[in-house]
């Protein structure tokens, strides 16, 4: 038997384990923030070097080519790391949607049966004699499903002998 303290302490934890994966989802979002800073700062300090590589300095060209190199690296990882949280993000949304999914469908189905145990004999009989009656409704339909595959069979059967038929006297008229 679930309780209604049952059914409360349920969704707190359903709802403290959202809000746990949205203020990681923050955080995530904050390193992302502060990748981007890094790489806008690496991206100002190779145009320095840029100018002063087009100034004429040779001897800092070693070390322009590898701030380029680290910038790329630079967003490699963001890009990566972006990517990493997007489907970390994905994944955690989906597994709150079936976990509220499942909890919805369990406290639906608990009140259902506390609803059902309200009722009196005469709306339980209804009930079950409903719940028998849409099972002969469906194995009525796959009936009918199969009987009009195998009139359709038996029509295109009929449909190539008649063309057979007509064959035949066409052959014979020509004959």
């Amino acid at each position: 038997v679930v309780t209604r303290d049952d059914v409360e302490e349920s969704l707190k934890a359903v709802f403290q384990f959202v809000k746990d994966k949205e203020q990681l989802l923050q955080d995530l979002r904050s390193k992302i923030e502060e990748t981007k800073k890094k790489n806008s700062e690496k991206q100002h300090e190779r145009d320095y070097w840029l100018e002063y590589k087009n100034v004429g300095s040779e001897i800092h060209a070693e070390k322009i080519g590898s701030l380029k190199k680290d910038i790329v690296e630079v967003k490699y990882e963001l890009e990566k790391t972006a990517e990493h949280y997007r489907e970390a993000l994905k994944v955690v949304r989906e597994e709150n949607q079936k976990l509220f999914d499942r909890h919805v469908k369990l406290l639906s189905e608990d009140s259902l049966k506390k609803a059902v145990g309200y009722l009196d004999k005469n709306c339980r009989r209804e009930i079950e004699e409903n719940e028998w009656l849409k099972e002969e409704v469906k194995i009525y339909r796959n009936e009918e499903r199969d009987l009009k595959a195998s009139v359709q069979l038996l029509e295109e059967g009929n449909t190539s002998l008649v063309a057979k038929l007509i064959d035949i006297k066409l052959q014979h008229l020509k004959v």
